[in-house]
């Protein structure tokens, strides 16, 4: 099944408080789940790895075998399509185990979108970070 995954993740400094947010919808545009949790005091990069590892993992328990993932961080979309090395000893371990993840999974795409079009992604972020201020 197709799944349409919009990950965010983001941190109030760097490091500093941080959450995740995720939207995953159907090839109809169907919102199947959403989540915004926060995950501690990390950097901006290491929440956008966590939420998409954690989108990744939400779309494969509901069926997805084509996924089709967009986030607004440039860093972490070109690092995982080889276009950017990881470097940071931090990123490297959340890195490879997107790369498993999307290893067992039929066919994925993962792009760069600008930040209004992840506008509910990055909604439910700053949702979780506000509720837990």
């Amino acid at each position: 099944m197709k799944l349409i995954v919009n990950v965010d993740g983001g941190a109030r400094g760097n490091p500093g408080p941080a959450a995740i947010g995720i939207v995953i919808r159907d090839g109809e545009g169907n919102v199947l789940a959403d989540l915004g949790e926060t995950i501690g005091e990390v950097s901006n990069n290491v929440a956008e790895y966590q939420a998409l590892i954690r989108g990744i993992e939400m779309a494969i328990d509901r069926g997805g075998d084509e996924l089709d993932i967009r986030g607004d961080s440039e860093l972490v979309v070109k690092q995982m399509l080889g276009q950017y090395k990881v470097k940071h000893p931090d990123m490297k371990p959340l890195n490879a185990r997107a790369n498993e993840l999307l290893s067992g999974v039929g066919s994925w795409t993962i792009t760069h979108v600008r930040r209004e079009q992840n506008a509910e992604a990055d909604a439910l972020v700053n949702q979780a970070l506000d509720a837990a201020a």
